[in-house]
């Protein structure tokens, strides 16, 4: 995964896959975000040791409210255009999916009690009884079909098309059972369930709100633990807890949270230092140090599917060369990013995608892929030859950026140095937020461009949410790469349910992704998360972006 994908100045420089079609996409704020590939102490080769928490000390009981601090302000909650930071991490508390992600990266039943594929192209859900919405009707097969066929419209126009791009129908087999009909074996559309994909909202709402729903007059019912209170354009928007929602594990320990859009770094930061706000996710690096040596509150780090990439969206030039790609990976020093670019919580990426992605594959298979990875340690020397070899010398290549924060100019000027160590010309071309947006929707935006940021996330546990997006003609194949063998791999990996069959598709495709480097992976950051002293009990993880995070967050002891 927006704008991100809505259009907001501080996005998150993109996400994955075609959806962003109609996503909006990814921007700018990404550039402050983060990302992780581990579940353990990190200290090695960074400035500063850190450590993935995996839930924060227990509430020692109920707050009456609290509020969070979020860097835009949403476009829409409607689930099928939230495709960003922003919306998501409201919705996820709100709306809720057939399945879900959990903070650790698994998933479970949710809405469906339980399912089944019984043939390669059947899935059958059977939809969990009793559950209401907050207007007070009760959860029907009737309500799952009309939610998920919105993503098959083409007037919806859904950021989530993609996910359901094998789907031949939706179909109520049951008054609580709903069975979906593939086209041919899809191995990551159940995963999908489980994140935005998989939302359910009351089809008399869809019906009702039509093209209002989810803006600010309206809002959404659906299931989730906190319902929609009301949102103030340019200020804030605040959820108060269902009392009757159904999982009583989930229940909201505070009675409302109120997000106050704060999209200036320094003043986030300064929020959170003075008790204006207690807490958030996002934390700008730079104000690592401040917020860990205070007394304002905590500063958690977290599990994250983010790796930091310069996209190659130019193979005409002097990077559509794959050595000309590979010494300009070499000549970055992606462990002084890392140092003086993320606040030295992270590690250099070796891949496009963080190691816990590969959690569903055979025991051993995870270290021989991780062993096997192709790397390319820092070594200016030797990429300085590689580029000569490829007879690049003095010509020019344009890299995009924008002035969002220290994080974004930092790694900016290291690619550009880079550049420069191996004969290139480089030029940055600073454009506003909302211009560097259109660099992932729109084509004729990207003309003249040779690289440009992203930090890209996976909404399921699976390498295909990153490699699906770079098969030739994907919408998010930002420079138009094509490999044939590279095409197959993923289409292997699509068509099996075999987990060691899966596993050897996906990575016969990151081989080939990282032999010839459509994109250069930079490097991987924990999720953040600041939590103040009155409040505790979250989970840090991506997953706050379809977990009910906020649920669980109660007062501190």
């Amino acid at each position: 995964m927006s704008s991100p994908r809505s259009g907001s100045p501080r996005r998150r420089l993109v996400r994955r896959i075609h959806k962003a079609a109609a996503t909006g996409l990814a921007a700018a704020a990404v550039l402050v975000t983060s990302a992780c590939s581990g579940t353990a102490d990190k200290a090695a080769d960074t400035a500063t040791a850190y450590k993935i928490t995996d839930r924060t000390p227990a509430p020692a009981g109920a707050v009456d409210s609290f509020t969070w601090s979020i860097f835009a302000e949403p476009a829409t909650i409607d689930y099928a255009h939230a495709f960003d930071y922003p919306p998501n991490q409201i919705l996820s508390n709100v709306c809720e999916s057939l399945l879900r992600w959990n903070p650790d990266l698994t998933t479970s039943p949710n809405l469906a009690a339980s399912y089944a594929n019984p043939t390669p192209t059947t899935w059958v859900y059977q939809i969990r009884p009793g559950v209401r919405f907050h207007d007070g009707t009760e959860l029907t097969a009737d309500d799952v079909v009309a939610s998920l066929r919105r993503n098959l419209d083409p007037q919806t126009a859904s950021v989530w098309a993609y996910p359901f791009r094998n789907v031949t129908s939706i179909d109520r087999t049951g008054p609580l059972e709903v069975t979906v009909t593939l086209a041919q074996p899809d191995s990551t559309f159940n995963k999908y369930l489980a994140a935005g994909p998989g939302t359910v909202e009351s089809a008399a709402t869809l019906a009702k709100s039509g093209q209002d729903y989810g803006n600010p007059q309206t809002g959404v019912n659906c299931t989730g633990p906190f319902s929609f209170a009301s949102w103030t354009s340019g200020q804030s928007l605040t959820l108060k807890r269902f009392d009757d929602y159904w999982n009583p594990e989930l229940k909201a320990k505070s009675g409302q949270v109120k997000f106050v859009f704060l999209a200036d770094p320094t003043t986030r930061v300064n929020a959170f230092q003075s008790g204006e706000v207690d807490g958030g996710w996002m934390v700008p690096p730079n104000a690592y140090a401040g917020l860990r040596s205070g007394q304002a509150g905590t500063l958690y780090f977290g599990r994250n599917t983010t790796v930091a990439d310069e996209v190659v969206s130019n193979l005409k030039g002097p990077l559509g060369d794959a050595r000309v790609r590979r010494a300009l990976l070499m000549a970055i020093d992606r462990k002084g990013i890392v140092k003086a670019g993320a606040g030295g919580v992270g590690e250099v990426a070796d891949s496009l995608i963080t190691d816990n992605l590969w959690a569903d594959a055979p025991a051993g298979t995870r270290e021989a892929l991780l062993k096997d990875l192709t790397k390319y340690p820092y070594d200016p020397a030797k990429a300085k030859a590689l580029a000569a070899e490829a007879g690049v010398s003095g010509q020019k290549i344009v890299i995009a950026t924008s002035p969002l924060d220290s994080q974004t100019t930092i790694i900016t000027q290291a690619v550009a140095q880079a550049a420069t160590a191996i004969g290139l010309k480089p030029q940055i071309d600073s454009v506003s937020a909302e211009k560097y947006t259109t660099l992932f929707t729109d084509p004729a935006a990207r003309e003249g461009i040779d690289l440009f940021l992203t930090f890209w996330y996976t909404s399921i546990t699976d390498p295909l949410d990153m490699y699906g997006s770079l098969q030739t003609g994907a919408f998010s194949n930002y420079g138009n790469w094509s490999d044939p063998q590279f095409d197959a791999a993923v289409d292997r990996a699509i068509g099996t349910y075999d987990p060691a069959e899966h596993a050897k598709a996906n990575a016969e495709a990151q081989a080939i992704a990282l032999r010839e480097l459509p994109w250069l992976p930079l490097y991987t950051q924990p999720v953040s998360v600041f939590l103040g002293k009155r409040i505790t009990g979250v989970q840090p993880s991506i997953a706050y972006l379809y977990y009910p995070w906020a649920a669980e967050i109660g007062a501190r002891g």
